[in-house]
């Protein structure tokens, strides 16, 4: 037996000794950054009724910006708050829907890095790598409704040291909810507009009950149409939260979120259907006769084969998302949170086949990939506060209990199917994964020079093992385990006066292999039995050098950045994604990534802000990799999916009850194959939002109507790629892996305050 850092008991013996207290933020610096955010809104106050827009992560070793809640109450009400992020140096989000909520079509990256190499949390609770095929967490639009977020925080390259995840390589989001307020009322927001958009949000806040305890609960309705084709996007979201406070102040907090979401999708793309069906193609649904004709050969239009289109496609998620939250403050020096949570979901993803016919007499099935999570975990986290040092350290476990199906389910006619389908005629393979989590992480701040200099450096030891049993068919069972004992984070934060800094850091990360249906397991066992032994979890190191900014007018940041990533794993699609067929995957060893981002935010006036940023990122694979037999010559090509050139820019006026914003984003080209044979175009994007608010009005507070415009020009794009994954090559056009963005949309939200 080989010797082993003994990381699982370690773990275990902290998260015992200290489950009787809580934690959610486990990084100092998230502290001061929420103290920033505070002082600027205090600013802001006082010199006008405009916000600052952005906050540059002053005084953090690390390159952090946040969003705040000006951001995202005038965003589309709904609006993922990943697609706010938009604008910000480093990212690219990418969605065909105008809320940025359909989750098949998300995509989001940092630098290059995918959202499965990045890691989410909210209120410090994981949410996974919040991929479509989901097998560790959910995604934000479920977790929690947008008009409930306050803030998030963007670390590009070295996340917090503490982040509850196992994929973070190249960067964290962190999303924090609003906390119940001290004054009793409710919040009422009713949205309308394109595609017949009906969205509804309810919030009653109990106000402080005896100077101690104070709660929400809220409820959201949203039903709208596709942009493009037949079926809706609708989901239903509750929250719900408490927030006792006793002591010096120590606090309980409790929550409880729930959502029921069903989407129907859009029909993936390729450069080839695009060019001959044009870009309102879609699938055939409500025409049944249509695609039955389809399956058996009998083709009508320009359709020419049986993947143009299919009867339809879905996606069912249902979510309950629950916690404690202790905060104890033992003495003024020391602090102590712990957090428990569990989330458990159910999912379906509908897919009308005509691979798999129900019978002699119906070609068609209904073919889905089903989903079941149950998970459980447990976060300590401490803060000791040692004059010049500041020690921070803590633990995570979790135990995640996932389990994947492929069935098929009879289609006898253009009846309504979006809901949970039972007793499959046919099961191709069902796995169950077992996957514990172990964290632990220490770290130490050190203010030098009257405070001028801030170093920390710290480490995280991480152990993941995964438990893959095959139930039905011949998919891979087996063990995986991966672990590092060291993965060490040092920064430093030089003040050269009161508003200009220099930052710089260094972090090692590691993302721990996946279970479910993207993961290793997703191979044949011969496939995996001959891979196993050179399969090694993927590992990034990154370097940041910035900096900060800060004048009467303007603000911002400027940052260098290299990435080194290593073992990087390909997963090869290798046929239709209908179809299903076992993934290869591929070890292409190292990617290099180097970049520069830049932002900016002017005050041109008491009323009037001009934000910017800019981002110029080139990653490469530096080896080529062997696909069976052959050679695939990937050396020096640029990450698939990953555009080298970003822009974004925004114009806001806000006169305290006008207010508005016009916005434009540049995304650059975008290779979807991994030898750069195959790609999309550039593309700019605007949106503007606008509106009017009053004080009060009759029995209502805060009144605000507001107009959002999304796709101001309505450009014709490509956003997703890579929706049915990356392939080596596409040399003439047919890879379906494209999604078109959606055309310009309005909507109208009035909401008040009773």
């Amino acid at each position: 037996m080989s010797q082993r850092f003994p990381l699982k008991p370690v773990c275990l013996i902290v998260l015992q000794a200290l489950a009787i207290h809580a934690h959610a933020a486990a990084d100092p610096a998230d502290a001061a950054d929420v103290a920033e955010a505070a002082d600027s809104a205090t600013v802001a106050a006082m010199a006008g009724p405009v916000q600052s827009v952005e906050i540059t992560g002053r005084g953090q070793s690390r390159q952090v910006q946040n969003i705040n809640k000006t951001d995202l109450a005038e965003a589309l009400p709904g609006t993922s708050p990943l697609k706010v992020l938009d604008k910000l140096p480093g990212v690219n989000f990418q969605s065909a829907d105008p809320f940025g909520a359909y989750e098949w079509s998300t995509s989001f990256s940092l630098r290059g890095f995918s959202q499965n190499q990045l890691g989410f949390t909210l209120d410090g609770i994981p949410l996974g790598d919040m991929s479509y095929a989901n097998n560790n967490g959910l995604h934000i639009s479920r977790a929690v409704s947008a008009e409930n977020i306050g803030r998030v925080q963007v670390s590009q390259g070295a996340g917090a040291l503490g982040t509850a995840s196992t994929s973070n390589l190249g960067g964290t989001v962190q999303f924090f909810t609003l906390a119940p307020t001290d004054e009793r009322g409710a919040t009422v927001a009713q949205t309308v507009g394109s595609d017949s958009t009906s969205r509804t949000f309810v919030r009653v806040d109990s106000g402080l009950i005896g100077g101690a305890m104070k709660a929400f609960l809220s409820g959201t309705r949203q039903r709208t149409d596709k942009t493009k084709g037949e079926g809706g996007q609708d989901q239903d979201q509750v929250n719900a939260r408490f927030v006792f406070n006793f002591g010096q102040s120590n606090s309980l907090t409790g929550f409880f979120n729930h959502s029921n979401r069903k989407e129907v999708d859009y029909q993936d793309m390729s450069k080839e259907m695009l060019g001959r069906l044009g870009y309102d193609w879609d699938n055939y649904q409500p025409d049944w006769q249509r695609a039955l004709n389809a399956a058996r050969g009998q083709f009508s239009g320009n359709v020419t084969s049986l993947d143009d289109a299919y009867y339809s496609a879905g996606g069912l998620r249902k979510d309950n998302l629950s916690g404690l939250i202790l905060d104890l403050n033992l003495t003024p020096a020391f602090n102590l949170k712990t957090t428990g949570y569990h989330h458990d979901n159910d999912g379906q993803g509908h897919w009308y086949t005509p691979y798999v016919p129900t019978d002699a007499a119906n070609p068609l099935s209904i073919r889905t990939t089903e989903y079941q999570i149950s998970r459980n975990g447990i976060m300590a986290d401490a803060t000791l506060d040692l004059g010049q040092h500041t020690l921070t350290f803590g633990a995570w476990g979790e135990r995640s209990d996932h389990t994947g199906t492929r069935a098929y389910y009879a289609a006898t006619g253009p009846a309504d199917t979006m809901y949970f389908l039972s007793n499959p005629f046919r099961i191709d393979w069902q796995q169950n994964f077992i996957t514990t989590t172990s964290q632990f992480y220490l770290q130490d701040s050190l203010a030098l020079m009257d405070g001028k200099l801030k170093l920390n450096a710290g480490f995280k030891s991480m152990s993941v093992d995964i438990a893959a049993r095959n139930i039905i068919g011949n998919r891979a069972a087996g063990q995986l385990n991966a672990e590092k004992h060291f993965l060490p984070q040092v920064g430093a934060n030089y003040a050269l006066s009161a508003d200009d800094e220099l930052f710089a850091s260094a972090a090692k990360n590691m993302r721990a292999h996946q279970p479910g249906v993207g993961g290793p397991f997703s191979q044949t066992q011969a496939a995996y039995d001959a891979g196993v032994a050179n399969l090694k979890p993927e590992t990034s190191t990154n370097i940041d050098l910035g900096y900060r900014f800060k004048r009467d007018a303007v603000q911002g940041s400027l940052a260098v950045y290299g990435a080194r990533f290593d073992d990087r794993q390909l997963s090869v699609a290798t046929c239709a994604g209908i179809v299903g067929c076992p993934s290869t995957f591929v070890n292409v060893g190292k990617v290099d990534t180097r970049g520069a981002e830049a932002i900016a935010v002017w005050k041109l006036s008491r009323e009037i802000s001009w934000f910017n940023s800019a981002t110029y990122n080139d990653s490469r694979y530096k080896s080529d990799y062997t696909d069976g037999t052959t050679l695939v010559q990937v050396n020096g090509k640029q990450v698939a999916g990953a555009p080298k050139t970003l822009f974004s820019t925004e114009v806001s006026y806000d006169s305290g009850a006008w207010f508005a914003r016009l916005g434009g984003k540049y995304t650059g080209k975008r290779y979807y194959t991994y030898t750069n044979d195959a790609s999309v175009d550039a593309f700019w994007i605007g949106s503007l939002a606008a509106g009017y608010r009053l004080k009060s009005l009759g029995g209502l507070q805060d009144l605000s109507l507001q107009v959002n415009v999304s796709n101001l020009f309505d450009k014709q794009y490509i956003s997703t790629v890579g929706t049915n994954g990356f392939q080596a090559r596409d040399p003439n056009g047919t890879a379906q892996t494209l999604l078109t963005g959606a055309p310009r949309q309005v909507f109208v939200t009035l909401s008040g305050k009773l």
